[in-house]
């Protein structure tokens, strides 16, 4: 997408949307988002494309304008589905690549779509950005503190328009509970509370090594983590329990509903103090690193923030097996992604506030993210969902899971960066990346 065309498009949203998206309720802004001009095209590729990096790709191709040019993939079957399921799609088939770096080579591409494994994340999008690509990148940022550090210096650095795939951020459910959270109704919160429990987590009983499959460039999937043999249970989707390409559910589920809690509460910077607690206690026999169970307290002035997972079960709290509470001294809100509600403290004439039904969501939080960080690329501003906003929330779900593997109450010191109190916390914070990888140094 060329310069004249990105300019012609930014001058005719301020002329004429620009006053009426002021006007509009949180509800009703994507219902009235302007769609792109026929004429104006972004080409996108995908590096990963196995599960979200497809999912996210299926939701551009439905955005008018946007345009698939390349794939790449470590592995051959998926590469090839994924190139088929395109040209079904579009009637064209992108090219195809099993080393990233040579889609980043191609003059064509605007943007990429980084669905790797969070191992991957800040080598792919720093590469991009120094490509001159926008970006957008799975969450949770990155499978370290560090590596986020350096994901926002290279946006910055490199002006780049990144989007980061935590799709409540657009969703008009988490609008309107964010907004209702904010009209104060709920009276003095206290306690927020976050979970996420789900089978997946508890990991597959254990399976020993084998040969590499066919089709599958293995050391371009361990990439900068440590060399190993190839083991299935560290793979295709279950590759997240383990520590040096993942955070089990705190930064997979984590990220997105610790997010809400911090938009909702106006959080800016650390806790006063983090507490992490919980172990293997489920998954007897099974291959799996991260914890099964895990509590995790964020401790701040006036309330405290929770985290809590059972991995292994799918039941929760009010019938849901995800989700988090606002708990106010006039009532507590419950959401989740399906819906949302308030139930009042008191009941009939000593009610404390009115109840709020539940209401359900369009579920197109999704598709509208993807839309917003189409539309950000052409006008240049800033996406709801920009790299600082994801360094927050994976901020947040590492330093949970540091907490829990130290079995220490930690400090942040903002200043230098680091624990103030744990020397083995900080240890933590940086990869040591396989040569001939490089952490990048911007």
């Amino acid at each position: 997408m060329n310069s004249t065309r990105r300019t012609f498009l930014k001058q005719s949203l301020v002329t004429t949307s620009g006053a009426g998206l002021a006007a509009l309720l949180p509800g009703q802004l994507w219902a009235a988002e302007q769609q792109p001009a026929a004429s104006d095209k972004l080409v996108v590729g995908l590096i990963g494309c196995k599960n979200m990096g497809w999912s996210n790709l299926d939701d551009f191709l439905k955005v008018p304008g946007v345009e698939c040019a390349a794939l790449s993939d470590i592995d051959d079957e998926w590469l090839n589905k994924r190139a088929a399921d395109v040209q079904e799609r579009t009637g064209k088939k992108p090219k195809l690549f099993k080393d990233f770096r040579k889609l980043l080579e191609q003059k064509d591409i605007d943007a990429v779509i980084v669905g790797t494994p969070d191992h991957w994340h800040c080598l792919n999008m720093v590469y991009a950005c120094q490509a001159g690509k926008d970006v957008y990148v799975e969450k949770p940022l990155a499978n370290s503190i560090a590596e986020c550090d350096i994901m926002v210096r290279a946006a910055r650095k490199y002006n780049r328009i990144v989007q980061v795939g935590q799709q409540q951020r657009s969703d008009n459910l988490w609008r309107d509970v964010i907004n209702f959270v904010h009209s104060g109704k709920l009276g003095k919160i206290r306690r927020v509370k976050v979970w996420a429990n789900f089978n997946y987590a508890a990991g597959q009983p254990i399976a020993p090594d084998e040969p590499v499959p066919q089709g599958v460039d293995f050391d371009m999937w361990l990439g900068p983590a440590p060399a190993r043999s190839f083991n299935r249970n560290r793979f295709h989707g279950l590759w997240r329990m383990f520590w040096d390409y993942g955070g089990g559910l705190m930064t997979d589920w984590g990220v997105h509903l610790l997010d809400m809690a911090l938009w909702a509460m106006n959080i800016q910077g650390a806790p006063k103090a983090t507490i992490g607690m919980g172990g293997l206690f489920a998954g007897e026999g099974n291959a799996v690193e991260t914890a099964d169970t895990q509590n995790v307290l964020y401790q701040f002035d006036d309330f405290t923030l929770e985290w809590e997972h059972n991995a292994g079960i799918q039941t929760g709290p009010n019938g849901r097996i995800y989700g988090i509470t606002f708990v106010g001294s006039n009532g507590t809100l419950w959401a989740d992604r399906d819906t949302w509600e308030v139930i009042a403290e008191g009941w009939g004439e000593n009610a404390r506030m009115q109840t709020v039904p539940q209401q359900k969501s369009d579920g197109q939080g999704h598709l509208n993210h993807v839309r917003n960080f189409v539309e950000c690329v052409k006008t240049r501003q800033t996406p709801v969902c920009d790299v600082q906003v994801g360094y927050d929330a994976a901020f947040y779900a590492h330093i949970g899971n540091i907490a829990y593997r130290t079995g220490e109450t930690l400090v942040w010191d903002e200043t230098k960066k680091q624990f103030s109190n744990s020397p083995a916390a900080n240890k933590l914070l940086t990869p040591v990346y396989r040569a001939p990888w490089e952490l990048p140094r911007l």
